[in-house]
């Protein structure tokens, strides 16, 4: 059984007693006895380790050097100038994880800055206590499938993970978009589950970062970002370009579905002309419609879209989509309204376009990234169907 080693550092002894308006009410007792559920959830064993002293956290590292397939490191305030800890993650070589409760890009100037996450695989912040469950997920994902990085841009969010399938020859390809309410502390491994399914039925995923709100995103940023990723795909050898979807959850489910309906963009614009066109477009949870609900999630969209054009940015305004589209979405969902998905298919439909809706009466939001869900199976079948 694999063994996944948890490390907080100074202060979060503390946990649930210090400041719990920033850090929640979850002792470090209760966080450990999480992550050993979670663990056990994902088929790993999880050691638990703490201290308020750097050089406990160092000889803990150097202990776990061949003795643990992965480390999710909480160092507190040693994140941000600790180089010590730094060599001691290179010199442990298993994979690391740096996880912050808080949202440290959006405090004070000194913690936005890590020197630590140079040497970790992720980091993973402002997620509150649940960050820990993704940083375990990642590793058991990762150690799965890893994913290959490609940047497709200069800038740091311009770059995915890509796995490739053995058996050579030309394959088919999804290129899979993140959701989070389009904010920075929601990164691709959100999608790690989906794009390690979809590999092992012999898709290449093509696993897609991009600039989001807090990180220099928004219009036109993140379009220009989202067009020149999957137009990626167009470089890369071993994609039979015939035989593409585009596949989003939530604001990636946004993201796919505009990117399926580039065709309407005015020449100039960002996105306009693709290399790449998809065969089927899937919106899982999709905000298809951003003027609908400009409040979501305290006021995403609005902030997301500003000023910009309805009819270069929002789905449900650049009708018909270049391919046929499938949804996805549960009646149950609190976070995006199934009418968003409802209503893109009935104006998609009236437009003359190819819409299907598949609708469950249970599950919430995150169900289809889930990929043991009944729910995203009936949704991989119909993208391995697709792309035949």
């Amino acid at each position: 059984m694999p063994v996944a080693l948890v490390i907080n550092g100074p202060n979060l002894n503390l946990l649930g007693f210090r400041r719990p308006d920033i850090y929640g009410s979850t002792t470090l007792a209760h966080l450990e006895s999480l992550c050993r559920g979670w663990g056990e959830a994902l088929g790993w064993r999880v050691e638990t380790f703490s201290s308020n002293h750097e050089g406990d956290l160092v000889d803990r590292l150097h202990e776990a050097r061949g003795a643990v397939d992965g480390v999710v490191l909480n160092a507190g305030a040693l994140s941000h100038y600790s180089y010590a800890l730094h060599d001691a993650i290179e010199a442990v070589e298993a994979p690391v994880v740096e996880v912050h409760i808080s949202n440290v890009a959006e405090r004070e100037p000194w913690r936005r800055q890590s020197v630590i996450g140079p040497a970790c695989v992720a980091t993973v912040y402002g997620r509150g206590i649940d960050g820990y469950r993704h940083a375990l997920s990642h590793l058991a994902l990762r150690r799965a499938w890893p994913g290959e990085p490609h940047r497709y841009g200069e800038h740091s969010d311009q770059v995915g993970d890509l796995r490739v399938p053995g058996g050579g020859g030309r394959m088919a390809a999804v290129a899979i978009l993140h959701g989070g309410f389009w904010r920075h502390m929601w990164k691709r491994d959100l999608m790690d589950a989906v794009a390690v399914d979809l590999a092992r039925r012999g898709l290449v995923t093509w696993n897609i970062e991009y600039r989001l709100l807090g990180s220099g995103g928004g219009y036109p940023q993140t379009f220009a970002d989202v067009a020149a990723a999957v137009d990626y795909l167009a470089k890369l050898e071993p994609v039979d370009q015939d035989r593409v979807a585009f596949l989003g959850h939530s604001a990636g489910g946004h993201l796919a579905l505009w990117a399926a309906s580039r065709s309407h963009l005015p020449p100039g614009r960002p996105g306009a002309r693709p290399l790449v066109r998809p065969r089927l477009a899937v919106g899982l949870a999709a905000i298809s419609n951003v003027a609908a609900d400009p409040g979501l999630d305290g006021g995403a969209a609005g902030e997301f879209v500003g000023d910009a054009p309805l009819a270069e940015v929002s789905p449900f305004h650049m009708l018909p989509p270049d391919a046929p589209v499938l949804l996805a979405h549960t009646s149950g969902d609190d976070r995006v309204p199934v009418e968003q998905s409802r209503s893109y298919l009935r104006a998609t439909s009236a437009a003359g376009g190819d819409c299907e809706l598949l609708e469950s009466v249970a599950g919430d939001h995150f169900m289809y990234l889930d990929a043991a869900e009944p729910a995203w199976q009936a949704v991989a079948d119909r993208i391995v169907e697709a792309l035949r």
